[in-house]
């Protein structure tokens, strides 16, 4: 029995003490030990061959303060925070957030019900590139939110309840969309020093051609412009020069005039279907030499417009459901074979009461083949 007690005394003594196993630690204390571990070996380093992930000087304690930035940084409250992107849509706010990272670039606002832009909601926000604010309910916006803005390029303000367009917006913008809201006046200098912005989206507004003031586009350079489903009731003569295309669908325009499109010669995509236009005037086609796509559908034309024939780089012309009731062999295509530079890819003419197998074969000589050709029959 002694043997056995002495035996037992002695594994006691020999048995080292226990220790936590790593996953019961903390992970702060897990943090500060690496930390420690890292400064235990570089003391036996020189200060130059230093390659720790929080470097410090020799003989610091043995807890050092925390390195000066925040390694968890804040979220608003609700919102998704991943890779300088703030995602807060569909959370039914009345304002915007506060203690949005300051280094943010993408900040999505859309489907809530924010009713205002205050003067500090955005402040500090120097990096953001794209700001969405669709289908809200902003009816005011400060002058001076957009004040710290310096690299914004993207700003949707599309579905929400503006009157008109906001002051001071960034210079630096590239792309502005105000579909669908309440504004009935362009001002003078509305878009001033904007010289980078490209798409200019301002469809389902009561806009009317009054409501576009004398230079209220001056010093522009967009290539992309739509005013579809407004009041128009006739093409606006002080759009940006450089538009590529042109969108004014839906609207009331009666007719093409000869001086309507004269500013707009580098114009590549003309939409106006959807209108009521009965007649395109002689020589007004003229001035867009350069265009590849016309959209005249669904409007009150009685033949197909005039000088077609003459513009080499027209690839595609809608014309159905229209009043178009004969087509001459000469409509589309030039006498002179060399002067077409590009062929026909749509023609559409179905939908108007043209007696399509009475067109000569030779009208569509200029097209890429007979898929290219559109006819159907005309039913009343």
């Amino acid at each position: 029995m002694r043997e056995c007690v002495l035996f037992y005394f002695l594994a006691l003594c020999s048995a080292k003490p226990f220790i936590l196993p790593p996953k019961y630690m903390a992970m702060t204390d897990l943090i500060l030990n690496d930390m420690e571990d890292d400064n235990d070996d570089d003391d036996e380093k020189d200060d130059d061959d230093n390659n720790s992930l929080f470097p410090f000087k020799r003989n610091t304690p043995i807890r050092p303060t925390p390195p000066p930035f925040d390694i968890f940084p804040t979220c608003p409250f609700g919102c998704q925070c991943y890779l300088r992107v703030v995602q807060c849509s569909d959370l039914g706010l009345t304002a915007i957030p506060n203690k949005i990272p300051y280094d943010t670039r993408l900040l999505d606002l859309q489907n809530n019900k924010i009713k205002e832009v205050k003067e500090k909601d955005l402040q500090g926000l120097s990096s953001l590139y794209a700001l969405f604010l669709n289908n809200n309910k902003v009816h005011k916006v400060h002058p001076k939110a957009f004040q710290s803005m310096k690299k914004l390029r993207r700003l949707y303000f599309s579905h929400n309840q503006l009157t008109e367009i906001p002051s001071n917006l960034p210079t630096s913008l590239a792309e502005l969309r105000i579909h669908d809201n309440k504004v009935k006046k362009v001002q003078k200098g509305a878009f001033k020093g904007m010289e980078s912005l490209h798409v200019l989206e301002m469809s389902a507004n009561p806009l009317e051609n009054d409501g576009i003031e004398p230079g209220a586009f001056d010093g522009l350079t967009v290539y992309h412009v739509r005013i579809a489903e407004a009041k128009l009731t006739s093409i606006p003569k002080g759009l940006p020069s450089s538009i590529y295309e042109l969108h004014l669908d839906h609207n009331k325009i009666s007719a093409v005039e000869l001086e309507d499109l004269l500013r707009y010669q580098e114009l590549k995509r003309l939409g106006l279907g959807h209108n009521k236009i009965k007649e395109v005037e002689n020589g007004s086609l003229s001035n867009i030499p350069n265009i590849r796509e016309i959209h005249l559908e669904n409007n009150k034309l009685k033949k197909v417009p005039p000088g077609l024939q003459d513009l080499k780089y027209l690839q595609v012309i809608f014309l159905h459901s229209n009043n178009i009731a004969k087509v001459e062999v000469n409509d589309f295509c030039s006498t002179t074979p060399k002067l077409k530079k590009s062929l026909y890819s749509g023609i559409s003419l179905f939908g108007n009461p043209v007696k399509y197998w009475e067109v000569q074969p030779a009208t569509f000589r200029c097209t890429l083949g007979r898929n290219s050709i559109h006819l159907g029959n005309f039913r009343k």
